[in-house]
């Protein structure tokens, strides 16, 4: 399967058998200033966030050393989503995403639901990225003091500005973060193998299988563990989708999209099941917990100076490109949403340097009410808005699963060609992750607890979808109609 897609190939315009390509109004006024390096390192950021660095630590302690089972699991399925994601991206690079993709193929209606579920999405993930932002300043002794919420308002702050500056600070920012994500794993890994080869002692216990034989194998509390934390697991991926949203800011995607996407899988393999296995082998999974990054546990059981501290400020930096990320995608998606009218009109409006700072700032204002709930309950903050932000996230992943099957029916009827570079196995990886999405959702509400309670918000989140759509759609058909005589 070839990893380039000529230009000819990627958009299929020019068959009779083709319908003429789909212009989305929300694409005009970027730059394309996003380099080949951006995109590779925005697909690896998104792979590597605060899901697995501070995520990991709670989901080990309940789970065991099969939580490396879970990340392979959901991986695998992330891959899917984001392959045919790209799929969509050669077929019509798009900065409205997804989100351009169902209003093309299920409609406005589509367009709608699609964009709310991704804001739900990442508007939870900023308070979550925010409150592990805060959660890691307590570690050091001179943020002690300060209350969780003010640390929280602070990097809100600080993200906040920088993401307004202009797309091309953007994609330096998550360049440079990236780099050091994937130095401090790697950094971590090769510490790991060496202390496993050496036999080092790691706080009293001597790392190795019998690590994890002693306390309890694979699966010391069973296998149901495994299966309740796969909601948290899959909240770990939740922006594999982002380098599908950059491709409309970025010059030649048919070349560039395919290496960054193929690349997914082993990044997926080495970052994330390899670093819960080195964990498991490092420390008995009693040794973690949620309260810590488990890679920040580690450092701290080796008692070298200095060292905890150095991971502690990576995984800080880890929370804040999460938050950057957030703030640039949901803003494109935002935009695309203002220009068909199913959005506010501000979030449409753009500064100097090109930026959506609309759906910046109202993505931004749902964080603000995150550091509300890091006032209210700081200790139950990250579970509760974790659970919210895995039904976005299920329903983002299932709606470009929707528009990959739409897509693969139209090009079986000749309307439409598929790029050389596409899903494999279609329909049946689409079905497949469709049946393993839904129950996703049936692992949460048997796990009882945040996640039943998060399972239960359904009927509210489908009625407020509803409602919001009888409020939009005569804004929507009047701009729709207004194209159609222009």
């Amino acid at each position: 399967m070839s990893e380039r897609t000529s230009a000819a190939e990627a958009p299929a315009t020019g068959s009779p058998a083709t319908s003429s390509p789909h212009v989305d109004a929300g694409d005009a006024g970027y730059r394309k200033d996003l380099k080949s390096r951006h995109i590779n390192m925005i697909a690896i950021g998104g792979a590597i966030g605060t899901g697995l660095f501070l995520g990991a630590g709670g989901r080990l302690a309940d789970a065991g050393p099969s939580l490396a089972i879970a990340y392979a699991v959901c991986g695998v399925f992330a891959f899917f989503v984001v392959r045919a994601l790209g799929e969509l991206v050669l077929y019509r690079p798009s900065s409205g995403a997804f989100v351009s993709y169902a209003r093309e193929f299920m409609g406005e209606k589509g367009a709608y639901t699609a964009g709310w579920l991704y804001f739900l999405n990442w508007s939870t993930t900023c308070i979550a990225d925010i409150t592990a932002a805060a959660t890691y300043a307590h570690f050091w002794a001179m943020f002690s003091d300060i209350p969780q919420w003010i640390l929280a308002l602070i990097a809100l702050a600080v993200v906040l500005a920088a993401n307004l500056i202009s797309v091309k600070y953007f994609g330096e920012m998550e360049f440079w973060f990236a780099i050091i994500k994937v130095a401090a794993l790697v950094s971590f890994m090769l510490v790991g193998i060496f202390l496993l080869v050496t036999q080092q002692d790691v706080g009293g216990h001597t790392p190795g299988f019998s690590t994890v034989a002693d306390a309890g194998g694979i699966f010391p509390a069973g296998a149901l563990p495994m299966l309740l934390v796969i909601q948290g697991v899959v909240f770990a991926y939740a922006s594999v989708e982002l380098c599908g949203v950059a491709a409309g800011e970025t010059e030649n995607p048919e070349k560039v999209m395919p290496r960054a996407i193929n690349s997914i899988m082993w990044r997926v393999g080495v970052f994330y099941v390899g670093s819960v296995v080195l964990l498991a082998l490092l420390l008995p999974y009693t040794a973690y917990s949620g309260d810590e990054s488990p890679f920040v546990t580690v450092m701290d059981k080796l008692g070298v100076p200095g060292a905890a501290g150095v991971m502690n400020l990576v995984v800080l930096t880890a929370a804040l490109s999460s938050l950057n990320a957030g703030l640039y995608s949901t803003a494109r998606i935002l935009r695309s949403m203002a220009m068909a009218g199913s959005a506010p009109k501000f979030t449409g409006r753009m500064n100097k340097g090109q930026v959506p700072y609309g759906g910046v700032l109202l993505t931004a204002a749902f964080g603000v009410a995150g550091v509300g709930l890091n006032y209210v309950m700081p200790g139950e903050a990250f579970e509760i808005v974790l659970n919210l932000a895995s039904i976005g996230i299920l329903g983002t992943w299932g709606m470009i699963m929707l528009c990959s099957l739409i897509f693969w029916r139209r090009s079986q009827d000749g309307r439409v060609t598929r790029p050389s570079y596409h899903l494999p196995w279609a329909p049946y990886t689409q079905i497949v992750t469709l049946v393993f999405l839904a129950s996703v959702v049936v692992l949460m509400w048997a796990g009882g607890g945040v996640g039943r309670t998060t399972v239960m918000f359904l009927p509210l989140i489908a009625a407020a979808l509803v409602g919001g759509w009888f409020m939009v759609r005569n804004r929507v058909t009047e701009i729709a109609e207004a194209r159609k005589v222009g």
